[in-house]
């Protein structure tokens, strides 16, 4: 064990490990004969990712980062799905001796699921705090062999080796520290590199912000052969760009939706036609956020045989429950519109109901406040706009 973290550390971790954080603190302040700030920080770190990353919580002795790098790394679901789209990458390739190398390493979550896919792996992360933490956990993640090298990977991809694989995850900032949606603004530039870097490899695999525009992003690499869009327990955790030589005009598009996968190009869903409901029928469908984020707004309904409620609704109905739907599916008890009468009934029957809008000119707070509906509870209430434009609320439970 490395002499820069003494077994002490981790005893006391293991024993402290289920107290809160800020109840250690207070617990053990005052003490000079601990490290406490690292006792803490091992604490923390291995709270959070318990959940986060359960595989890596479950080895014993890791050294966990400060706070940012553990908010930043990606979860396990994300990541293992990362590795799944690598190991298929893979089997198009001939059989030899197989190398990847991670250009942005970070706390190398990412790193520690794709690697054992490949004969030689190299991580590269130009922080030697996270270099250090990396010779230290990789080998107890079963990781021995793997490479680390401390610099820029910028620097490093213009002399590395021929690979397989480049994983690369730009920092999603501008100049000026804000938040973009443009690949273009992204650090490094990928679009720079893009030449660079498809020199060294067969395939690069990009991770991006799901707030990242992706028509814009495809257009500007104009290589990229795939785009897969990942959401994890409904809320959309990455955006990963797979770019090839071979300039790509209709790119697979892969919406995954917790276990369900939904597969199309754009020119589907251009050329879909999906039917307008008149009215909301039996069962109602709303789209993951995957699913929306890859813009997939009318093939969502007619692979399954909905109709779209409105154009611009992004909500579907049907007369029978459909499986496989990449989303979710509710059974609607009743449809209320906006008049007096019909307000007056609501307020009498529901006085909590878990509210969403889609394509309607009231925002969740403002009509939660209007209805005097607490949160929460087993109905759930979208208000929406219908094909015709009338305004309603559909009252339903989740089937």
């Amino acid at each position: 064990m490395p002499s820069s973290l003494s077994s002490i550390i981790f005893v006391l971790m293991k024993e402290f490990r289920n107290i809160p954080v800020e109840k250690l603190a207070l617990q053990l302040a005052g003490r000079t004969d601990l490290d406490v700030p690292r006792i803490l920080r091992q604490v923390e770190g291995w709270q959070r990712l318990r959940t986060k990353v359960p595989a890596w919580a479950a080895v014993d002795d890791l050294e966990y980062p400060r706070r940012l790098s553990l908010e930043q790394c990606s979860g396990e679901p994300a990541a293992r799905y990362k590795a799944e789209v690598v190991h298929r990458l893979l089997q198009t390739l001939p059989e030899r001796t197989h190398r990847m190398a991670d250009l942005t390493g970070g706390l190398g979550v990412d790193f520690s699921f794709i690697a054992p896919l490949f004969d030689e792996a190299v991580y590269v992360e130009r922080q030697e705090e996270l270099c250090r933490l990396a010779r230290h956990n990789f080998p107890l993640l079963g990781l021995p062999d793997a490479e680390i090298v401390c610099g820029d990977g910028v620097s490093y991809v213009q002399t590395m080796e021929p690979a397989d694989l480049i994983f690369l995850d730009p920092a999603r900032r501008d100049s000026a520290g804000r938040k973009t949606v443009l690949i273009e603004e992204c650090e490094p530039d990928v679009c720079s590199l893009r030449d660079t870097l498809l020199r060294k490899a067969a395939f690069v695999v990009l991770k991006l912000s799901p707030m990242l525009d992706i028509a814009g992003a495809v257009q500007a690499l104009r290589t990229v052969s795939e785009v897969h869009v990942v959401s994890v327990g409904g809320e959309c955790k990455d955006l990963l760009l797979v770019l090839t030589s071979r300039p790509c005009d209709d790119p697979l598009i892969v919406a995954r939706e917790g276990d369900i996968t939904f597969t199309y190009r754009q020119s589907e869903e251009s050329e879909a036609a999906p039917a307008y409901a008149s009215a909301c029928e039996a069962y109602l469908y709303e789209p993951g956020a995957a699913v929306l984020k890859s813009g997939a707004f009318k093939l969502a309904a007619t692979r399954f045989g909905l109709k779209k409620l409105h154009h611009s609704s992004h909500l579907y109905t049907g007369a029978e429950p459909v499986e496989g739907f990449p989303g979710r599916r509710f059974k609607v008890t009743d449809v209320y519109t906006f008049g007096k009468k019909d307000l007056k009934r609501l307020k009498s029957v529901t006085a909590q109901a878990n509210l969403t809008v889609r394509n309607f000119p009231s925002s969740v707070e403002a009509l939660r406040k209007k209805l005097k509906l607490k949160d929460g509870g087993e109905i759930y209430l979208f208000a929406t706009t219908l094909s015709d434009g009338e305004h309603v609320l559909i009252q339903s439970r989740k089937a």
